[in-house]
């Protein structure tokens, strides 16, 4: 039998270190009172000469007082779609504690409209919310000309 003393694998397991430093005070932190509020923290925070080019997909990292920790771009795809890992979604969620997101991403084709595997996401997602205690409070889709909310059509 081989003792711990001889087997010096151990020592290569990684230390994990969770950190979540932000620079701008709680007070100063844009609050989301409305679907409006978080269209306009996005489309400041969107490239605009990707808008119309590609889907990138990402998440408002929201604290109990509903004011923005921070935005998290998830991953970028094509013309048509984005492949969205759920897990990257709290994985920035519970990094900085955030007790809410508001999903967003673009539709290039200017299309307002979501379609069924733009459904089928946010189920998956606020399916997982749940689980973790991580509110999903809105689905975004917007364009250059405007945005969608599923809170405010009713898809959540």
């Amino acid at each position: 039998m081989e003792s711990l003393d001889n087997n010096r694998n151990y020592l290569l397991a990684a230390e994990i270190e969770l950190v979540y430093k932000n620079p701008v005070k709680a007070s100063d932190r844009p609050k989301i009172s409305s679907a409006k509020d978080a269209y306009n923290v996005l489309i400041h925070s969107w490239n605009q000469s990707e808008i119309e080019l590609r889907e990138v997909f990402k998440v408002i990292l929201v604290s109990r007082a509903n004011r923005v920790l921070g935005i998290y771009e998830v991953s970028k795809g094509g013309l048509t779609g984005v492949t969205v890992d759920v897990r990257m979604v709290f994985a920035a969620a519970i990094k900085c504690n955030a007790s809410g997101v508001i999903l967003a991403h673009n539709h290039p084709s200017g299309q307002l409209t979501p379609s069924s595997a733009d459904l089928q996401l946010t189920q998956r997602i606020k399916s997982a919310g749940e689980i973790l205690d991580i509110t999903v409070m809105d689905h975004i889709i917007l364009t250059s000309e405007g945005f969608i909310s599923f809170n405010m059509e009713g898809f959540i």
